[in-house]
């Protein structure tokens, strides 16, 4: 090579280097002013000192079991900042009062839709939780909870301890395919049931893994990491599951007819009106939009429900009077059982109280999100600029908040759960049913410890004792 072509080779790397640290330097000033801007903002959050760089990565993980959240609810009052890394924040909510303010805006959320979209999804599904619709329910949410009281009773002759997480989570995922997609098999039964539950509970706890790493925020990064890698076969297997979900109804539809004739022989469920809905205007729903609307009701449907359930016979298990009281409330409307329908639900007050306060305690999911489009001024005057990325709210009925146990943030969302009748029936009748075959007790070997997650569980499982009751 001459040496005026290496001049000028030289003088390309001279400039190709200037450019590249000019853009680091870009990057970094940008940075700086984002970690400055956040700096300002939180300012009337105090929180527990940070590193500059991995925030409180150190907090999350010493803060995975609820208990040591308590410390920081006692000395942060209503609300604090945490830091996920340098510049990225999110406040933590607890304060009822300030939840109303938060949980009263429209934003992003069926899920995680923005407001005008998520509208006309919530009145398009609507009609598939009509009362009419979910009468007929009960019926099949009761055969779902005998398979599984079925195997409990053929466990406990042999050992009188019992894990109850993964069977109720094989319970309510075959409630909600045979109500809400009217599969014909048993989930309960079924080996491809299970993967999918594993893999859901994969994704929630990769999921909830991220969030508390700094260095697993990038996309490229975490796309190429161990972790990263899990999370996509753990998503290829939900997807695959929900896929053949979807094309075994399209099969179906299409020996039924036009959606006029399908009406004439039964109501339409979740996933019927999903697919008649694209079926008459293409471009209202994608393939896309009908795999990820079935993905997050089935997941969701079933993970949550399995979770307060789960915690629910826990709570009965702990308290003997008041189980003993709900069974004979059950045992004086439904005598041996053998029949529950949509009229017993309404006519045994004493049990959903019991539900409800086991809720409370015990909240399937103990925390939601927000991102602020506007700014946010709470009661006691401090104040949130628009433009934070994260709000983090811890529901305020956690029993470790320290709140009045009677504040409730729920009326204050102008959103509710489509499926929150749905979710109360059935818990109304795993109860109902598993309180005329079993006494409750916990093993006192193994007392659950609540962790946080994207659902509330335990970190060694919910153990009871069951006895057959003659």
């Amino acid at each position: 090579m001459t040496v005026p072509a290496l001049a000028s080779a030289s003088g390309l790397l001279q400039v190709a280097s200037l450019l590249g640290l000019l853009l680091l330097l870009l990057k970094a000033a940008q940075l700086y002013l984002h970690r400055q801007w956040l700096l300002k903002a939180l300012q009337q959050f105090p929180s527990p000192p940070s590193h500059w760089l991995y925030g409180h990565s150190r907090e999350f993980q010493e803060e995975s079991e609820l208990p040591p959240l308590l410390k920081r609810v006692e000395k942060y009052p209503s609300a604090c900042a945490r830091w996920l890394w340098g510049t990225r924040a999110m406040v933590l909510v607890y304060d009822p009062d300030y939840m109303k303010v938060v949980l009263a805006r429209s934003g992003c959320g069926l899920l995680l839709l923005n407001g005008q979209t998520w509208f006309q999804r919530r009145r398009m599904l609507t009609p598939a939780f009509h009362y009419d619709i979910l009468k007929p329910y009960v019926g099949l949410m009761a055969k779902s909870v005998q398979v599984m009281l079925d195997k409990w009773e053929q466990l406990v002759a042999q050992d009188p301890r019992l894990e109850i997480v993964g069977p109720v989570s094989l319970m309510t995922l075959d409630t909600i395919m045979k109500c809400a997609f009217s599969h014909q098999g048993s989930a309960q039964t079924d080996g491809d049931s299970q993967s999918y539950i594993q893999a859901i509970w994969d994704l929630k706890n990769l999921i909830f893994s991220r969030l508390r790493s700094a260095f697993l925020q990038n996309d490229i990064i975490y796309r190429l990491s161990p972790e990263g890698r899990q999370c996509q076969r753990a998503c290829q297997k939900v997807h695959q599951h929900t896929d053949r979900v979807i094309q075994l109804r399209k099969t179906h539809l299409q020996k039924e007819g036009e959606m006029e004739n399908v009406k004439k022989k039964r109501h339409l469920d979740f996933l019927d009106i999903l697919l008649f809905a694209r079926m008459e205007n293409g471009n209202s729903l994608s393939d896309t939009d009908v795999r990820a609307e079935v993905d997050t009701f089935m997941a969701a449907g079933h993970d949550s429900t399995a979770s307060g359930i789960s915690w629910v016979l826990y709570a009965l298990a702990s308290n003997p009077e008041h189980q003993q009281r709900c069974r004979e409330e059950i045992q004086g409307l439904l005598g041996d059982g053998t029949s529950i329908t949509w009229d017993h639900l309404d006519q045994m007050p004493y049990t959903p109280m019991c539900i409800k306060e086991a809720l409370r305690l015990y909240p399937p999911v103990p925390s939601v999100g927000r991102e602020l489009s506007k700014p946010i001024t709470f009661p006691d005057g401090r104040s949130l600029p628009a433009g934070m990325s994260d709000v983090g709210l811890r529901v305020p009925e956690c029993p470790l908040s320290g709140q009045r146990s009677g504040a409730r943030a729920g009326p204050a969302q102008n959103r509710n759960c489509i499926g929150k009748q749905f979710a109360m029936n059935e818990m109304k009748v795993v109860v109902a049913l598993t309180l005329l075959r079993f006494e409750l007790a916990p093993d006192p070997s193994r007392i659950p410890v609540p962790i946080q997650g994207i659902v509330l569980k335990s970190k060694n499982g919910i153990h009871l004792k069951l006895r057959k009751i003659p």
